[in-house]
């Protein structure tokens, strides 16, 4: 059974930063594609960026140029780096991993 934990969100001004961090457990983070999602108030969940089993990375249009998708195969862990937030990034951010979801973790984009 596929257990995902997402963290590292949090409130953070325009332009700034944060890493967050998608912990798996029952299933090797590099043995399939692992994508990161987000869903903002009152809309639908939006793809964010995609690590492929062989390493091939894939981005949003809303977050191309200034996001980094990597994974770290001794903690099973993929992170995702954001940098100079919008507030339009305001969202619940999830991981998945085989067809399934972590909790999610909160990124709230204010001044």
């Amino acid at each position: 059974q596929v257990q995902l934990v997402e963290s590292g969100g949090g409130l953070v001004q325009p332009g700034g930063s944060l890493r967050l961090s998608c912990a798996a457990s029952g299933r090797a983070v590099s043995s399939e594609n692992v994508q990161w999602y987000r869903q903002a108030p009152g809309k639908g969940r939006e793809l964010v960026a995609v690590i492929g089993h062989l390493g091939t990375t894939l981005y949003g249009d809303s977050v191309k140029g200034r996001s980094t998708i990597s994974r770290d195969n001794a903690t099973n862990t993929v992170h995702l780096q954001i940098n100079n937030l919008k507030p339009e990034d305001t969202a619940i951010y999830y991981c998945n991993l085989s067809m399934s979801w972590g909790q999610g973790t909160q990124v709230t984009v204010a001044s």
